[in-house]
């Protein structure tokens, strides 16, 4: 055997072996097929063998796989268009099922995929407000489309990893008059909070007013006992004075009304020469 013949040889073994084998990475799985019909499914990861010319092997990705569908137009239960932008986290379940429902085309997949979701969309937001769709409802909205549309996405050979709203608009010519409305409605609620506050205050003040009176009223009945009752005993000691020495409480009287009448240098008293006003300074002669 000549060196090209060995060659020749050694080439179309190689050759030979290759077409035999495919190899299948971590992230895929692979079906075979034999003359058109499928032989073998769920072909794991690994070095497999074919027969060439006979069979031919498609394999698929099974990783968690993302659809970014384009935003829709859904009506709420006021008939009132929103844009609602979605993304839904996929993998392949079931290869075989997957191939017999969507021929094996990602494309076809995503787009029956992407109809499901919608109907469920369509459905939850039917039954919403524009308010409670926006709010706080968009975690209820989510968790009911994702268990409604598992069970017809299982059927593709699908499972529906996570379900996403990732933005919800109004339509232009909407979006003015539900903030018209959303404005009325808190300018409504806000008057109704400073009415109430208004009413609060004068409650507040009414009763303050009324203590600040009490107040008074009691501080001014004290004030005048304490008076009454500083002038009564003022009088006793005077009255007793005057019992022990009347001349001279009559002097120190007199004293007391001489200083007066002449607080200034240039105050000046006109009486009488026999006046009683004088009597003491009459003694002094």
């Amino acid at each position: 055997m000549t060196i090209r013949s060995l060659i020749f040889l050694i080439t179309g073994v190689f050759l030979l072996i290759y077409a035999s084998t495919f190899v299948v990475h971590q992230t895929e799985k692979a079906i075979v097929f034999q003359l058109g019909e499928i032989k073998r499914t769920e072909v794991g990861p690994g070095i497999h063998f074919q027969i060439p010319f006979v069979n031919n092997v498609r394999k698929y990705d099974i990783r968690v796989l993302t659809l970014d569908a384009r935003p829709e137009l859904f009506l709420t239960s006021e008939k009132k268009n929103m844009s609602v932008d979605f993304f839904v986290r996929w993998k392949i379940n079931n290869l075989n099922q997957f191939y017999r429902a969507t021929q094996g085309d990602r494309t076809r997949a995503e787009r029956r995929l992407t109809m499901i979701v919608k109907n469920s969309l369509k459905n939850e937001f039917g039954v919403r407000t524009i308010q409670q769709a926006i709010s706080g409802e968009r975690r209820e909205i989510m968790d009911s489309i994702e268990s409604n549309s598992k069970q017809l996405a299982n059927e593709l050979g699908i499972i529906l990893v996570d379900v996403r709203i990732s933005s919800i608009e109004l339509p232009g010519e909407v979006r003015e008059s539900v903030y018209d409305r959303m404005r009325a409605e808190r300018s409504r609620t806000a008057k109704d909070f400073r009415a109430r506050g208004k009413e609060a205050a004068e409650k507040l003040r009414a009763d303050a007013d009324r203590q600040r009176t009490i107040i008074l009223a009691e501080a001014y009945r004290d004030a005048e006992i304490n008076r009454g009752e500083g002038d009564a005993q003022a009088t006793e000691i005077y009255a007793s004075a005057y019992k022990k020495d009347p001349e001279f409480y009559a002097f120190t009287r007199s004293l007391s009304a001489y200083v007066k009448s002449f607080k200034e240098k240039n105050d000046v008293l006109i009486v009488e020469p026999d006046s009683e006003f004088f009597q003491y300074f009459k003694r002094l002669k």
